[in-house]
């Protein structure tokens, strides 16, 4: 193998390289983007569900027992 051969293949390398660096790094973005949303998304429902929760009030039948008992 000469020089020129073992250049040109390191080349060819890098390209591919530089070409999956690129296609991770992208799919790396999308994927905080994708994370980013769902926290809020989760963060929006925890504040809807604390809500509810103080409107609806207490429970009324917590802690009775059922009544086929």
């Amino acid at each position: 193998m000469t020089d020129t051969d073992r250049i040109d293949t390191l080349e060819t390398r890098i390209v591919h390289q530089d070409e999956v660096i690129e296609d991770l790094n992208k799919t790396v973005i999308a994927q905080w983007k994708e994370i980013d949303r769902l926290t809020r998304q989760v963060a929006k429902l925890g504040e809807q569900y604390a809500t509810m929760a103080q409107t609806m009030g207490p429970d009324p039948d917590d802690g009775a027992p059922p009544p086929h008992w």
